[in-house]
């Protein structure tokens, strides 16, 4: 990664984005430089995963299911009603 000097977008030292800010509808290009309106920093902000701010990236949902054993089931069901 690249220790971008900050720059000034509208009075306020933002970072300029990285690449897995491309493709984002935050982007503002101001000055031959494209800015996060969002947050002053996006490098930091994807340095954990995905940028909850990202409006072109989805995280991943995995669902699994757990087989339960009837018997058990039945006993816990049936221990609940008395």
């Amino acid at each position: 990664m690249q220790n971008q000097a900050a720059t000034s977008y509208s009075e306020r030292n933002f970072q300029p984005v990285v690449e897995q800010c491309t493709g984002c509808d935050r982007i503002v290009e101001e000055a031959e430089s494209q800015f996060c309106q969002s947050y002053l920093k996006p490098e930091s902000k994807w340095r954990l995963g995905i940028c909850n701010f990202a409006t072109h990236a989805k995280p991943e949902i995995t669902v699994t299911t757990v087989r339960i054993n009837p018997l058990k089931a039945a006993k816990r069901a049936s221990a609940q009603k008395v």
